[in-house]
């Protein structure tokens, strides 16, 4: 096999710590031809100081704000010339062979143009980690789930997805993508600043009439929440960006019925977290739909031209995750499909 070049991109942002217990992994890998970019999300820490002093020959993007992770990227890549893009985020332990068994997968299908590792938790390493796992589905109103996530319930690896299937999303804590599709489709949407941009990027990707992947020949672990932890901020990105993203990419026979369900669903839950006294959740979930609204009054453009139903796209569940999870008490990804 002919090796394409393969650029590692770690989009950083205060993660000075991170970049020196992990970053070492990630130049210890074995692919026969890739490089290692940090794009420096304007940090307010010592990131590009400690880069500039231990990693000097290191290529090195400073971005002159925090453009945040969709943008952020956007930015980054406008100069990167290669074949592959990984998308890496900087708290993540790689081992060395993690490259290639993905791009082998990519190569040889050249309809797969998004493709994951396996995720596992970094501190339990038996464990799959909540961004990702064996590679993101979608339920039907559009809820993100994972072949060993469902919701916060976090399954054991022992093997039960082992075959590399193709998905819905690829998680963005280590997305492989085809450098020529990142460009075709748009590159991430820069609204979103933080949360559920890959998921968009994939549908839009899958849109285009390409497949997205996980590849479970390679592993790579995880810390998580590194960089915006639970709180009203998530919380707000979450919900309001999971909206936007239906607007996006439902066909219009779909969008008419399931964006108004999606909207009393969430008053549901907003109605749970008041009883439970959780005012900050009840906060940013108002303030998400005040987001949500004000964006769609001033967003005219046009995704795609050609907008698939979702039961035409891979790793999508015809079903209501809420009412599988929490009704008939399925927590497991595998018991989805008995």
């Amino acid at each position: 096999m002919d090796h394409p070049l393969v650029a590692v991109v770690i989009l950083n942002y205060n993660g000075r710590n991170f970049l020196e217990k992990f970053l070492p992994s990630v130049l210890a890998s074995t692919y026969t031809k890739f490089k290692v970019i940090v794009a420096d999300n304007n940090s307010t820490d010592d990131s590009v100081a400690f880069l500039e002093s231990n990693y000097p020959s290191l290529e090195l993007i400073t971005l002159k704000q925090n453009f945040g992770f969709a943008e952020g990227y956007n930015q980054a890549l406008k100069g990167v010339d290669a074949g592959y893009f990984v998308l890496l985020n900087s708290d993540v332990e790689v081992q060395p062979g993690w490259i290639e068994p993905v791009i082998e997968m990519m190569e040889m299908d050249t309809k797969v143009a998004v493709c994951q590792p396996k995720i596992l938790s970094y501190h339990h390493k038996n464990e799959f980690e909540y961004a990702g796992a064996a590679g993101g589905w979608i339920d039907f109103l559009g809820y993100p789930f994972a072949r060993g996530r469902v919701f916060d319930q976090l399954e054991k690896d022992s093997g039960q997805y082992k075959d590399s299937n193709t998905v819905f999303w690829a998680t963005g804590a280590a997305m492989f993508v085809k450098a020529s599709v990142y460009n075709e489709v748009g590159g991430l949407y820069g609204a979103f600043f933080a949360h559920q941009e890959e998921i968009d990027f994939c549908w839009r990707t899958q849109n285009a009439g390409y497949k997205i992947a996980c590849c479970t020949a390679s592993t790579v672990y995880h810390v998580g929440g590194g960089t915006l932890p639970k709180g009203h901020r998530k919380t707000f990105l979450n919900f309001r960006n999971n909206l936007m993203m239906l607007s996006r990419n439902l066909p219009r026979n779909e969008k008419w019925w399931k964006i108004p369900l999606r909207l009393v669903l969430d008053g549901v839950f907003a109605v749970k977290c008041l009883l439970s006294r959780d005012l900050t959740s009840v906060r940013a979930i108002w303030n998400a739909h005040m987001a949500y609204y004000h964006w769609s009054s001033n967003n005219k453009e046009v995704i795609t031209k050609k907008r698939r139903p979702m039961k035409a796209l891979s790793g999508v569940l015809n079903k209501s995750l809420v009412l599988q999870y929490f009704v008939f008490k399925k927590k497991k990804f595998e018991d989805f499909s008995k």
